[in-house]
């Protein structure tokens, strides 16, 4: 997830993508997304077992600010808020 200027990358999991972005969204959860407005979705995967997401989460947030626009710019080059594209 990124704020809406793109300058701020969250990385997260959770085992609801919709639910959870519509609580980011509505800044329903206190923290670091509703502090730096970061609300929206650039980038996801999907994983069948909690273990590989925690080890996926892991290896994204290991990586440097680049690595991490790379990942985005590869399937979402615009940056397009993919919120609409799963609900």
């Amino acid at each position: 997830m990124v704020n809406p200027a793109d300058t701020v990358i969250y990385t997260g999991i959770t085992n609801n993508l919709i639910r959870r972005m519509f609580e980011h969204k509505c800044k329903f959860i206190d923290g670091f997304t509703k502090k730096y407005n970061v609300n929206k979705l650039v980038y996801w995967e999907c994983f069948d077992d909690p273990e590989s997401a925690i080890n996926r989460e892991k290896q994204i947030k290991a990586g440097s600010r680049q690595k991490k626009i790379n990942l985005i710019v590869k399937d979402n080059p615009n940056f397009k808020d993919l919120y609409q594209d799963i609900i």
